[in-house]
């Protein structure tokens, strides 16, 4: 993975994050996904889904000299991951569809993204770590 395409990786995620929860939310208007799931999906965690957004562009720069800031973006994102699927294997996403097509979307989803970008995040940590490793060899 180069440079360029890590860094372009930060941006993507964080510009879906902020992105795809303020279309999917209407500007947080959209009272069914908050209904859907108020305890991760309230309108305070789907606020704080869009500050991780502006972390991950933050951090895009500047990925090399923040390893561990790294590794907490894996978490971050397989928590999100493991919730999604513990709702989507429980739960209808098809009655969420039938009371709003961007609500249904949303719950459709959010996890899968977040799964592609814990793989992505947890590639970049592992990296960083060889790339640390063979640093302290060479000294």
């Amino acid at each position: 993975m180069s440079h360029t395409f890590i860094r372009n990786g930060f941006i993507v995620s964080g510009l879906i994050n902020i992105l795809a929860v303020l279309l999917l939310s209407r500007g947080f208007t959209n009272a069914v996904i908050p209904e859907t799931d108020p305890v991760v999906m309230s309108n305070f965690g789907l606020l704080m889904i869009t500050v991780w957004g502006l972390v991950f562009l933050a951090a895009a720069r500047h990925y090399r000299q923040a390893k561990w800031i790294v590794g907490a973006f894996v978490v971050e994102k397989l928590v999100y991951a493991v919730v999604w699927f513990r709702w989507v294997t429980t739960h209808d996403v098809t009655a969420v569809y039938a009371k709003d097509l961007f609500a249904g979307i949303f719950y459709s989803v959010y996890g899968l993204n977040d799964f592609l970008f814990c793989l992505f995040f947890a590639a970049v940590f592992y990296r960083l770590h060889q790339t640390d490793a063979e640093s302290s060899e060479v000294a």
